[in-house]
C-alpha cells in the first residue's frame, strides 16, 4: 500500500472533530423527531441539505481518520493497514449480502446508507486494535 496517498498525520484530528460534531446533531434530530417539509420536491430542500451535510461530514471525517498517516509510518504499519482494509471490505460485503438477502426491497436504501460508513468504522476499529496489540507485544518483548 503506497503511503503517498495517505493524508498527513494532522488530518486525523480534523477527521475526529468532523465526526464528533456530526454525532450530536444527528442524535438530536432523531430524538426530537424533526421533520422537514417534504412537499418541496426540489433537489435542495431543507431535508435534503441536512442529510447531505451530516452524511458528508461523517464520511469525510471517517475517511480522514482512517487514511491519515501515523506519526511513524513503517512497513509493519503499512501491512497492518492493508490487512485491516482487506478484512473491512470482506466484512462489509458479508453484511451487505446478508442484509440484502433477509430484508424487503423498501429497506434497501437503509442498507446502502449503513454500507456507506460501516467499512470505514470497521477498518478504523480493526486497525487501531492491531496497532494496540502490536505495541503491547513490543513492550512485552523489551521487558
Amino acid at each position: 500500500m503506497k503511503t503517498r496517498f495517505l493524508f498527513p498525520h494532522w488530518c486525523k484530528y480534523w477527521g475526529i472533530a468532523l465526526f464528533l460534531v456530526n454525532q450530536p446533531i444527528f442524535i438530536i434530530k432523531k430524538m426530537m423527531h424533526v421533520q422537514f417539509d417534504n412537499s418541496d420536491i426540489s433537489l435542495f430542500n431543507g431535508s435534503h441539505i441536512f442529510y447531505i451535510a451530516t452524511a458528508l461530514s461523517m464520511v469525510i471525517g471517517l475517511l480522514m481518520i482512517a487514511f491519515s498517516k501515523e506519526k511513524i509510518e513503517d512497513e509493519q504499519i503499512t501491512q497492518l493497514r492493508l490487512d485491516s482494509l482487506q478484512w473491512a471490505i470482506c466484512f462489509n460485503y458479508l453484511v451487505l449480502i446478508i442484509s440484502l438477502t433477509f430484508t424487503k426491497g423498501y429497506d434497501a436504501m437503509d442498507i446502502l446508507r449503513v454500507n456507506l460508513w460501516l467499512p470505514l468504522v470497521f477498518f478504523i476499529l480493526l486497525f487501531r486494535w492491531k496497532l494496540y496489540r502490536n505495541s503491547r507485544l513490543i513492550k512485552e518483548d523489551t521487558l
